[in-house]
């Protein structure tokens, strides 16, 4: 029974986590907001299963990257508060890793909605 315990408080501490995310960090309500109409459109052009798959996937990538850069720069900041040329690279890779991330997603767009975008014309 402790096992399922165990298992119940890490969900909470995830849900706790994902809810401080949203909450505290503007990058993070600026993607939930536009993910949130990029959803919307979704329904208005009808893109397909698959297209739902891939967009909910590239989506969770971006807000996961997001969420590790944002771990990784408040660490940073906890450990070192001064401006510092090696927590500040760190803080470049981590931000660079959520430009990959956004790169990708604005690739699954393009590939999901040109068609439809083309077909409408």
């Amino acid at each position: 029974m402790s096992f399922i315990k165990g298992r119940l408080k890490s969900f909470k501490y995830a849900f706790r986590g994902s809810y401080l995310l949203l909450k505290t960090e503007h990058s993070i309500m600026a993607q939930a907001l536009i993910f949130s109409l990029i959803i919307i459109l979704g329904f208005v052009v009808g893109i397909t299963k698959q297209d739902w798959i891939n967009q909910t996937l590239a989506m969770g990538l971006v807000l996961g990257i997001e969420g590790m850069n944002t771990a990784v720069e408040k660490l940073a900041d906890f450990i070192h508060k001064e401006s510092h040329p090696k927590i500040g690279f760190i803080k470049d890779i981590s931000a660079g890793a959520v430009t990959f991330a956004a790169f990708t997603f604005v690739v699954v767009l393009a590939i999901i909605y040109f068609p439809y975008i083309i077909n409408r014309i």
